[in-house]
C-alpha cells in the first residue's frame, strides 16, 4: 500500500517516513500542499494521504476539499483516505478539518499506535470500495454482455446502433449495418452436441473481434445470429468489412471434439447515409433481407443492399 505524506517540516516528514516504512508501507513524500495536490490528482495516486494542516501553497484542509471536488465528477474513481495531522486540537478545528473532506484527524506529536489504528481503518475502507467497484462492474457486465460469447447482448447492441446513427446524422457520415449468421449451425449441435456448439459460438466471436476495427461493435442478436455496427462505412466499405469477417471464419477450420471442421457464415449488410430516415428497425430489416439472399445464393458469402 502506497501512502502520501505531505509536511513542510523536514523533521516531521522524516519521522513519518521512517515509521511508515518500518510498517511495510511504500511512501511518497510531498514538501508542501501544492505538491501534495498534484500527486493526489494523478490516476496512479496513493490511496492514503497524511496531510499536515499548515503548509505553504495549500493547507491540508484545502487539499482535502480540492480532492473531494475533483472526485465528484467521477463516481468510479478510486477513493482516497485522507488523514489530517496538526497541532490544533480545538473542537472547532476538528469540525473544520472533517468538513473539508478529511476522513480522520491526529494531533501532533502523533502517537504511533494511534496512527497505526487509523491507517488500518483507512485500508479497510479502501479495500471495501475496491470490492464494491468490482461487484458493480460484474453486474454491469451481466446486464450488457451475452453470457456465452461475452459480446454485447441484444439490447446493448441495439442501443449502440441507435447511438451511432444519431452521431452519424450529427457528423454527416455513414454507418454500416451487418447481420451475420453461422451456416448450418443446427447440424453442429445435432452432430457434436450443444457444448461443441457453444465452443463454436465462442470461437466465432473471437475471430470476429480480431477481424474488426477497434471502433466497430458486435453483439449477439439471437441464437447464432450477430449484429455488427461499422461506423463511417458506406456500402462498399461495409461489403469489404463483411468479406474480411467472412474470410476470418472460413479460411481456418475449427477444432470440434478434437477434429478440424470448416465452419462458415453468411453476411447480409446495408449502409445508412444522410438523407435517409435513421431508423434502426428499417436498417436491420434490409440487412436481414441481404442475409436471406446470401443464404439462398449458397451461403458463405456477403450480400450488401442499399437502404430502403
Amino acid at each position: 500500500m502506497r501512502i502520501l505524506i505531505a509536511d513542510d517540516s523536514i523533521v516531521s516528514r522524516h519521522l513519518l517516513d521512517a515509521t511508515l516504512r518500518k510498517w511495510g508501507y511504500e511512501v511518497v513524500v510531498a514538501c508542501d500542499g501544492l505538491e501534495a495536490w498534484n500527486a493526489l490528482k494523478q490516476d496512479d495516486a496513493p490511496r492514503i494521504a497524511i496531510l499536515d494542516w499548515v503548509m505553504p501553497g495549500l493547507t491540508g484542509p484545502e487539499v482535502c476539499k480540492r480532492l473531494r471536488e475533483h472526485s465528484k465528477g467521477s463516481p468510479s474513481a478510486a477513493y482516497t483516505y485522507l488523514l489530517l495531522l496538526s497541532s490544533k486540537s480545538q473542537r472547532e478545528d476538528l469540525i473544520e478539518g472533517l468538513e473539508s473532506g478529511a476522513d480522520d484527524y491526529l494531533t501532533k506529536p502523533f502517537d504511533q499506535h494511534e496512527l497505526k489504528v487509523r491507517l488500518r481503518a483507512g485500508t479497510r475502507i479502501i479495500d471495501l470500495q475496491r470490492e464494491l467497484l468490482a461487484a458493480r462492474e460484474e453486474l454491469r457486465e451481466q446486464a450488457t454482455k451475452d453470457f456465452l460469447t461475452r459480446l454485447w447482448n441484444r439490447s446493448s447492441i441495439l442501443d449502440i446502433l441507435q447511438r451511432e446513427l444519431t452521431r452519424a446524422a450529427r457528423e454527416n457520415r455513414q454507418v454500416g449495418v451487418v447481420l451475420a449468421d453461422l451456416d448450418r449451425f443446427k447440424n453442429v449441435n445435432d452432430t457434436f452436441g450443444h457444448f461443441a456448439g457453444d465452443a463454436v459460438l465462442r470461437e466465432f466471436s473471437r475471430r470476429m473481434l480480431a477481424s474488426m476495427r477497434p471502433y466497430d461493435s458486435i453483439g449477439r442478436y439471437g441464437g447464432e445470429e450477430f449484429l455488427i455496427i461499422l461506423p463511417g462505412c458506406d456500402e462498399s466499405c461495409t461489403a469489404s468489412q463483411g468479406e474480411r469477417m467472412r474470410a476470418a471464419l472460413a479460411n481456418e477450420p475449427m477444432l470440434i471434439n478434437d477434429a478440424r471442421h470448416l465452419v462458415t457464415g453468411s453476411f447480409g449488410g446495408t449502409s445508412w447515409r444522410p438523407g435517409v430516415p435513421a431508423q434502426a428497425e428499417n436498417l436491420i430489416r434490409v440487412a436481414d433481407n441481404a442475409l436471406y439472399m446470401a443464404k439462398n445464393q449458397g451461403r458463405n458469402r456477403v450480400v450488401v443492399l442499399p437502404p430502403a
